[in-house]
């Protein structure tokens, strides 16, 4: 007797971890010509769980909440908005988003993203809020160096060979 439908039942009935929807919003992204990168520290000390910048430039900051307690408590979300020209919240699916429609969460500039594993949707588009000359060129470099030193790590993986 095979188990292959137990598994298959538990993987999709398990809850989504920001891996999986962090997944689904790059494959969004990768559809509509944005590179993203995971895991992005920014100038500020913060790090971003998504940025992506597209042919333009244009820098696109996404924040990860699978669980309602993490969202309510994140007080920290709105230091992202000085580096980036558009911000997303990304939740999974069955997520409850009336919060997002508070002043709290910034509807009036903020996006709402939907994903699982596979896929995303766009529910509200973010407000386009342009960074300043400086600030795009530091982070459009700052995300160029990164994505080379990650690129580089998986064909070298012993850093202490670069030094």
């Amino acid at each position: 007797m095979s188990t292959a439908p137990e598994s298959l039942e538990t993987l999709i009935t398990a809850p989504l971890l920001a891996n999986d929807v962090a997944r689904g919003v790059a494959r969004l992204f990768l559809r509509a010509e944005l590179t993203p990168l995971p895991e992005v520290p920014l100038g500020n000390g913060r790090r971003a769980d998504i940025m992506a910048i597209d042919a333009k430039g244009c820098i696109t900051i996404v924040e990860i909440k699978v669980s309602r307690a993490d969202l309510l408590g994140d007080a920290k979300w709105p230091f992202y908005l000085d580096y980036c020209d558009r911000f997303f919240w990304a939740v999974p699916g069955g997520f409850d988003l009336t919060p997002f429609d508070s002043e709290a969460f910034r509807p009036d500039c903020c996006g709402l993203i939907v994903a699982d594993r596979y896929d995303a949707a766009i529910l509200r588009e973010p407000q386009h809020r342009p960074l300043a000359g400086a600030r795009r060129k530091a982070e459009t470099l700052r995300f160029a160096r990164r994505a080379a030193r990650r690129l580089w790590g998986d064909l070298d993986p012993y850093p202490e060979s670069w030094v």
